[in-house]
């Protein structure tokens, strides 16, 4: 059997695509890793991992979707999609966070005047995110939860994990893994 292209198989997908995404840390190492799955029902298409350091848990929830949506963006430029995430960090900031603080100049504003104006965390990974979904309305973010026994988000999560692990030599690099089907 002929080797198949990622995108070609996506585009041929009728329904809205399914990927999950997920982020590890170690707070120790301050290391971290990310992973995002694509599935066609509980068949996994497409998987992507990676590790680098990082300052906390969500900055891997985050570059996970980053992560998702370039591939979604770079692969499958006009099918439907829904991201699913058990971060609810990541489906706030997307579906109401973001529109604030890019009115905001990208600051946090607060009532309290020693806290107005606070810096956003990850914020080169939010406005990565925030042009991603403003740019390709047919993305949906959503929560899952997680370590319940969902495929998707379990596979993102091993991977995720398993990205982590591997990376904690990394010194800080970016150690990005694809795993593409070979054949269908």
């Amino acid at each position: 059997m002929a080797a198949v292209h990622v995108g070609d198989m996506l585009s041929a997908m009728i329904e809205a695509l399914q990927v999950y995404a997920d982020g590890s840390f170690d707070a120790a190492s301050l290391s971290g890793g990310w992973a995002f799955v694509v599935m066609d029902g509980d068949r996994q298409v497409h998987k992507a991992a990676g590790a680098s350091s990082g300052p906390s848990n969500n900055t891997f929830e985050v570059l996970s979707m980053v992560k998702a949506l370039s591939f979604l963006v770079a692969e499958a430029p006009s099918a439907p999609a829904t991201i699913w995430t058990d971060s609810a960090h990541v489906v706030e900031g997307s579906s109401r966070w973001r529109f604030i603080w890019r009115r905001n100049g990208w600051k946090r504003v607060r009532a309290n005047s020693h806290e107005r104006r606070r810096a956003i965390p990850d914020l080169a990974l939010w406005q990565e995110l925030d042009g991603a979904l403003d740019s390709n309305p047919q993305i949906t973010v959503r929560l899952c939860k997680g370590h319940t026994g969902i495929v998707g988000n379990d596979l993102a999560d091993e991977a995720a994990r398993a990205a982590l692990t591997q990376g904690l030599g990394c010194n800080g690099a970016s150690r990005p893994r694809h795993d593409h089907p070979r054949r269908l």
